[in-house]
């Protein structure tokens, strides 16, 4: 089978800072690096790293061959990124001495994806398959409906949060994926709790407490793996991406977030975001 996501590119712009700034303080960074990120991108190379078969499909500008490239390189199908005549989104991300980050985004092309791309690249996809999308986009309303129209298992990863956005794509999903502070916001905007959305699968994410899968059958836990974190960037999106890509190769949701689990251990033990995602052989054979 194959994953198909929707989602957003970015050039991520990454700065050691001592602290994260406080409102109207000059801080000065002590080293910057630029990553591929965005969520999208994050994903699907998490995917891609763990033996999917994933297919992007997004936007860049003239200014993002790099990041299109990048991500061919990791195994990624790119033929549904398409260049418009707009600037590459960007992501500034202070990260602190404590591993805490502070991310301001610009949308940039993820926003302006053409509805054309979507339905040229899911007219290849076969049903069964997985579409994925995150709120870093347009057309994930679009998306959704008419993947779920095709046969296909949807996927949504709830950030950044807009409540408005989750409602509107709930009924089209099988699965969703979103923090603790996330779902504390659903449950304010919507009166229910993640096990009563009337998705089959939800996952909350715990951080350092590791995630919560609650199904049809009830609520179970996962603990995290113990690490020393130097840098919480891109953690959950790699995390996202192997469960997605575990339960497309036919894998049981535990194992899948077991994996999932051990991913993102390793993710936060490494500074940057999709270029330092690993793979499923370091995953495999990570032992904590």
């Amino acid at each position: 089978m194959a994953i198909w996501n929707l989602g957003s590119i970015n050039a991520d712009y990454v700065y050691a800072v001592p602290h994260i700034p406080a409102r109207g303080e000059t801080l000065a960074a002590t080293d910057r690096k630029v990553f591929l990120g965005g969520k999208g991108a994050n994903m699907s190379v998490a995917a891609a790293r763990a033996a999917a078969q994933v297919n992007h499909i997004g936007a860049v500008g003239h200014d993002g061959a790099w990041a299109k490239q990048r991500l061919l390189e990791y195994g990624v199908d790119t033929r549904h990124i398409t260049t418009l005549d707009t600037e590459t989104a960007h992501a500034i991300i202070a990260v602190d001495a404590d591993s805490e980050n502070m991310i301001i985004l610009h949308p940039g092309a993820n926003a302006k994806i053409p509805q054309a791309i979507l339905q040229t690249a899911l007219s290849e996809a076969q049903t069964g398959d997985w579409f994925i999308t995150q709120n870093e986009t347009n057309l994930q309303r679009t998306g959704t409906q008419l993947a779920k129209k095709m046969g296909l298992k949807v996927g949504y990863a709830a950030a950044p949060f807009d409540a408005e956005r989750v409602k509107a794509v709930l009924e089209y999903i099988d699965f969703l994926i979103l923090n603790e502070v996330e779902a504390a916001q659903l449950k304010d905007a919507t009166g229910q709790d993640a096990k009563d959305l009337g998705v089959a699968d939800v996952i909350v994410t715990l951080g350092a407490d590791g995630a919560d899968w609650y199904s049809r059958v009830g609520k179970q836990h996962f603990d995290a793996i113990k690490v020393d974190p130097v840098d919480t960037t891109g953690a959950g999106d790699t995390f996202t991406g192997y469960v997605l890509a575990g339960l497309d190769r036919g894998l049981p949701m535990e194992q899948s977030i077991n994996q999932a689990l051990k991913a993102g251990a390793l993710m936060v033990t490494r500074n940057g975001t999709a270029d330092v995602i690993p793979d499923l052989s370091e995953v495999q054979a990570f032992q904590r």
